[in-house]
């Protein structure tokens, strides 16, 4: 039998998307910022567009987001909680029935980037509250690395790249938290 060990807090960050994000995060930012602290770092622009076309007819095209991370650590078993209260910002946000913008929570751990969704699949385990998380991309040989089943903008470079950036703000803060 294993003994219990303190749960590591872990770094939440929320990737932001929509048409004209650069103007959406004017608007939802402070939303954001109100509810889970202040944000500690922000990435540049993504393009989203080319991964799917999905949203395309609720949210227009030319899709772009921005990861947040926010400075407060929190714990692992709130990433439920979270993405119910971002869900509920982006209905706050909608206009004739279509969401401006989309928020996916998640967090980052010094071992992997954790995505919470409201949609069960075989890679994914329920977490309480009607919602599910997965490990999105390990962090092996020195980079996080997607799997079989992360989304394809997860597999990019340059979303890998700026998670990195995450990863290694949230190394400081934890280092700060011993």
């Amino acid at each position: 039998m294993g003994n219990y060990r303190k749960t590591e807090m872990v770094n939440l960050v929320i990737f932001v998307f929509g048409s004209y994000i650069d103007y959406r995060l004017q608007e939802i930012q402070p939303v954001l910022e109100k509810r889970f602290g202040p944000a500690d770092y922000i990435s540049k622009a993504l393009d989203f567009d080319r991964y799917t076309s999905y949203y395309n007819d609720e949210m227009g095209y030319g899709l772009r987001g921005k990861l947040i991370s926010f400075k407060r650590l929190i714990h692992p078993q709130q990433i439920s909680l979270i993405k119910r209260l971002t869900n509920a910002i982006e209905d706050h946000f909608t206009l004739e029935g279509n969401r401006k913008v989309n928020l996916d929570p998640g967090y980052i751990h010094h071992a992997q980037f954790v995505l919470a969704s409201t949609k069960h699949w075989a890679n994914r385990v329920y977490v309480g509250d009607g919602i599910y998380a997965e490990i999105t991309l390990m962090y092996i040989d020195g980079s996080l690395k997607p799997l079989p089943y992360t989304y394809p903008n997860y597999k990019d470079r340059e979303y890998i790249e700026e998670l990195m950036k995450i990863r290694e703000l949230y190394l400081l803060k934890r280092k700060e938290r011993l």
